[in-house]
């Protein structure tokens, strides 16, 4: 993550005209009344059905192990100790690599997509995406993206575990680690980043797949302690407001969309092709966003409550989406 200008803080606030192109287990998370947007009252198939089961500490744990491979970006050896950590949790599934190069002005990098496929019973797919790499420009001083990147690699993890060893009732589900991500420079360049996304999705395009996509969920800085979920602008609204159902029907939804902002990141290729998307991050990391892209990005900011939120409202997305 990427350039975005807050538009909003807190609705309903007066416009900010800034850009910036910048360089816990459950318990305790009580609802409570959300500023955000509601969405219209119904009584929809399921509505009785218990939350989904989230496990946070084993997803926090995933996290801290990630971490402790230090910097990983692109090219990197600590990169492809990652790879093969990420690989090595989906042993038992069915996955796809994409593999390939790219060649900014800094010089030649592999970039490798993965994604792991869990087959539903109804024709059609949901990806649900995070990146893993760190900065290139970065790779000098030991900055481990603990919640960019870290946090929502793990939040896939721990998502597999919960899809994985069945047949899902419904659309298949399609978990991808996303790779080329950040800026070959900083401030934020675009022409140099978001490699592995802009890729696939052209891929997914020439295919065929993309077609059958009914839904890509992006998860990007999802472990902030003080978790804030902003609403994006160029996402779609309809995907966006059936997160806010799910948020609501498990009781977090003051965790999400008081705030709204325009964001470039990881959904955009496939949002610009058609795909119905929707980018679940807090952009508001400390005050004024002090840790984002630092070496202050660690552990001790996240918190296992925040994984658990994300968590548990994403695999509810999943199953309204199936109601569709």
């Amino acid at each position: 993550m990427k350039a975005c200008r807050i538009l909003a803080v807190l609705l309903p606030v007066t416009l900010l005209g800034c850009t910036k192109q910048q360089d816990a287990s459950v318990a305790d998370a009580s609802p409570a009344t959300s500023a955000a947007p509601q969405v219209a009252s119904e009584s929809p198939t399921g509505a009785s059905q218990a939350p989904p089961q989230f496990d946070s500490s084993r997803a926090m744990q995933y996290v801290k192990e990630i971490v402790a491979f230090g910097p990983r970006p692109i090219g990197s050896v600590n990169h492809i100790k990652v790879e093969k950590y990420i690989l090595s949790h989906l042993r038992s599934d069915g996955v796809e690599r994409d593999d390939f190069e790219v060649t900014p002005s800094e010089g030649r990098f592999p970039v490798h997509n993965i994604i792991a496929k869990f087959p539903g019973t109804r024709d059609g797919i949901i990806v649900i995406a995070s990146h893993y790499d760190t900065n290139w420009p970065l790779r000098t001083i030991p900055y481990v993206g603990a919640n960019d990147g870290a946090s929502s690699s793990a939040l896939l993890l721990e998502i597999a575990n919960q899809l994985r060893g069945k047949k899902l009732a419904g659309y298949s589900v399609w978990l991808l680690w996303d790779d080329g991500e950040e800026s070959m420079r900083l401030p934020w360049y675009d022409p140099e980043s978001l490699y592995g996304v802009r890729h696939l999705a052209q891929k997914w395009q020439d295919d065929g797949t993309l077609k059958k996509l009914k839904a890509f969920v992006l998860e990007d800085m999802i472990g902030d302690a003080d978790l804030n979920i902003d609403r994006i602008t160029e996402a779609t609204p309809w995907l966006e407001d059936l997160v806010f159902q799910a948020a609501t029907r498990t009781g977090y939804q003051s965790h999400f969309f008081a705030r709204e902002i325009s964001a470039e990141d990881d959904y955009q290729p496939f949002k610009a092709r058609g795909v119905p998307s929707v980018d679940l991050i807090d952009f508001d990391y400390g005050y004024n966003n002090v840790f984002w892209h630092t070496a202050e990005d660690t552990v001790d900011k996240l918190s296992p409550k925040s994984l658990a939120i994300v968590g548990t409202v994403t695999l509810e997305t999943l199953r309204l989406l199936n109601q569709r």
